[in-house]
């Protein structure tokens, strides 16, 4: 798995609700866009407020209209479920039937079950359980 962060540039115009950006080096997912209109002499400005993903804090970005964020490239992949322990879950990828470890994320938890089937979003050299697919 790549360490290096992969991501693009896009206009702050072009991301919205439930989009990935990067703040301060950790993937986010946004949660709230604030958007003034231009005043006399300035641009439009945007105050995002986003989550994130791997280790749930608050992040808050300021930027004019015209700014540009990094948005990284997230990939979606399914995971059988091959043990648990408290807070920990063992998992196999169904693609490449790599054997790892995730979080088990505080709203999941008694959700994800052995044998069963969880979505993981990978970016960035991490990787986060963020949903339960199927039951075991």
């Amino acid at each position: 798995m790549a360490e290096e962060a992969n991501y693009n540039l896009k206009s702050a115009k072009e991301i919205g609700k439930g989009s990935f950006i990067i703040i301060d080096g950790i993937p986010c997912r946004i949660v709230d866009i604030e958007t003034s209109a231009p005043g006399k002499h300035g641009a439009a400005k945007s105050r995002i407020t986003a989550i994130g993903i791997f280790d749930g804090s608050k992040k808050t970005l300021l930027l004019s209209g015209h700014g540009e964020v990094q948005v990284p490239e997230i990939l979606k992949k399914r995971a059988q479920v091959v043990s648990i322990t408290e807070s920990m879950a063992q998992l196999m990828d169904l693609e490449s039937y790599e054997i790892f470890e995730s979080l088990i994320p505080q709203e999941l938890k008694g959700q994800v079950k052995a044998g069963g089937e969880v979505e993981v979003l990978e970016t960035m050299g991490k990787r986060a359980i963020t949903r339960v697919v199927g039951g075991g």
